[in-house]
């Protein structure tokens, strides 16, 4: 956990600038200020409070929305003078009821892994709804066997495209394999995540 000690709050004038980016998702949801009686108290409580600049006192994030920031890690830059924390939001972040602050871009031009991640939550809305109002519900709709059957479908196909170096193909059907694979993992009440933690594991070993 973080070391304190190598905080140069001097030379930030008692207020250390905090970036917030969703731990899951990798997606930055907002810049805010620290003084030390605010980084105590959120290495205490494991949720994030600033010090706030207009009300000059220290403010929890979602005390009034009930939209806390729970902090999972935080490291310092390397000039010990700005901290990144990865938190696991409760609700939108922004007061505009955006998840975050920087909100302006547009879901297709957004960082790769973020828009992959909104993709993966939307694929998950799909769940129960009008199979015909989309190819998504109509997978959901025909069962974990026929959802399988297209990854496997799927996952032939990318080989076979690699073999035969065709690289826009290979592109093709490596784009269908995770869609149909995110659809199949929502399907069994998992996500990406716990995919991930697995390979954590592993690497870790």
């Amino acid at each position: 956990m973080l070391d304190i000690s190598k905080i140069d709050w001097q030379k930030v004038d008692n207020l250390l600038p905090v970036i917030i980016q969703n731990n899951a998702t990798c997606e930055v949801l907002m810049l805010g200020y620290m003084n030390q009686e605010a980084l105590e108290k959120t290495l205490a409580e494991n949720k994030v409070t600033f010090f706030s600049r207009t009300k000059q006192r220290l403010w929890t994030k979602g005390e009034t929305s009930g939209h806390f920031l729970n902090v999972v890690d935080m490291s310092l830059d390397c000039d010990q003078d700005t901290l990144l924390i990865l938190v696991n939001p409760i609700g939108e972040t922004c007061h505009t009821g955006k998840e975050s602050c920087f909100h302006q871009f547009e879901l297709d031009n957004q960082p790769d892994w973020v828009f992959f991640s909104k993709l993966e939550r939307l694929i998950g809305e799909r769940k129960g709804k009008d199979p015909e109002t989309s190819y998504t519900a109509s997978l959901y709709a025909r069962g974990t066997k026929r959802i399988a059957q297209k990854v496997g479908e799927e996952g032939v196909e990318t080989a076979l495209a690699a073999t035969m170096k065709d690289r826009m193909e290979t592109i093709s059907e490596a784009a269908d394999l995770a869609y149909h694979l995110t659809v199949l993992l929502q399907d069994a009440e998992l996500s990406w995540s716990d995919v991930i933690e697995k390979l954590k594991e592993r690497h870790q070993k």
